[in-house]
């Protein structure tokens, strides 16, 4: 009909739907807020930071440290106690420590160490490589010379060397040398044997194994550039073994202090021989064996102090850090005793 009025066009009307509605749009999701996603590629805002409380370090009192030290001061008062009381005249063993006879007789104690162990460390290298040699006889002859003097006890030994006219009357070495074996066999000569052929042996065993402590690859590449097996084993292995060779090769001498005390047995005039002579003569007996006593702490301690530097050098290299002198100690254990201050 030409006057009836319609509605409007559903065509023209705007679409209800969200999608086309910007006033009906949802609301932003927390994880687009700014504050926590950025967008457009915008840096991302860091979380707010709360500070930590200062750390209150409160050291751990070892009161059991305490009492062992108190322990062991009282035995030690209580031991020097009893010394006191008993029968010792000390005032010999103070004049007596400086006797012209205990002098001479500390000196050829230490002569006797010093050259016995010069000899077994010679032997020691010499035997140490001829029982790594891949010739089958070196090696079974140093094994046997190793097993026949760690066999037998160096006092047995000293007598041997001391009483070897009574096998070999002559010392016969065809052009070069000859004369009669008592005079050759000397107290200092049998002395030096007993105890330095003895020191061998043991040397051996240290030298073979701070030998095999290096790496077989520093012999490879040495003998890679060259190097004979005499000059590898001079300039590239025994530097390397020193720092494993040294520490026992230390203790050996030690030990070689104390036990050159056996070479009295052989008529050889050193500290504890001087010692006994002097002790007979004028009855001081005890007396005399702690002069002995204190000049053999004396010489043991000199020689430790040594061994500690020595290790120390040769420990270059092989440590982060090299172990503390005496002195450094010694300021480390009273720093401790200061307590720090809580804050």
């Amino acid at each position: 009909m030409a006057g009836a009025v319609t509605g409007p066009d559903p065509s023209d009307t705007p679409s209800d739907t969200p999608s086309d509605t910007p006033s009906e749009t949802p609301a932003e999701t927390p994880s687009e807020t700014p504050s926590e996603t950025p967008s457009g590629g915008g840096a991302a805002v860091p979380p707010q930071v709360v500070p930590y409380e200062p750390i209150r370090a409160i050291p751990v009192r070892h009161y059991g440290r305490w009492v062992a030290g108190l322990v062991v001061l009282g035995l030690l008062g209580w031991l020097g106690y009893a010394f006191s009381q008993g029968d010792i005249l000390w005032g010999t063993v103070r004049s007596r420590l400086f006797d012209h006879t205990i002098l001479q007789g500390t000196w050829h104690t230490i002569l006797i160490s010093v050259c016995s162990m010069a000899m077994g460390l010679v032997l020691g290298v010499l035997l140490a490589v001829m029982r790594l040699s891949k010739n089958p006889v070196t090696g079974a002859v140093a094994w046997l010379y190793i097993w026949f003097f760690r066999g037998t006890p160096v006092y047995v030994q000293l007598l041997m060397w001391f009483n070897l006219a009574l096998i070999f009357h002559t010392i016969n070495l065809m052009p070069l040398y000859k004369n009669d074996t008592t005079a050759v066999m000397t107290p200092f000569v049998a002395a030096l044997l007993g105890l330095g052929l003895n020191e061998g042996a043991y040397m051996a065993e240290i030298v073979r194994a701070g030998i095999q402590s290096v790496d077989v690859g520093q012999s490879e590449a040495a003998q890679a550039l060259g190097m004979t097996g005499a000059r590898t084993m001079r300039r590239i292995v025994l530097p390397q073994a020193m720092r494993v060779i040294i520490p026992p090769t230390g203790n050996e001498f030690i030990n070689m202090l104390k036990t050159s005390s056996l070479v009295s047995v052989v008529q050889y005039t050193e500290l504890l021989r001087a010692a006994t002579n002097i002790g007979s003569d004028t009855t001081a007996i005890m007396e005399m064996y702690f002069v002995a006593s204190i000049w053999y702490l004396v010489l043991t301690s000199v020689f430790s102090v040594g061994q500690f530097y020595l290790e120390r050098r040769y420990a270059r290299g092989s440590q982060r850090s090299l172990p503390q002198t005496p002195w450094q100690r010694i300021r480390t254990n009273l720093s401790t005793v200061r307590r720090p201050k809580v804050a």
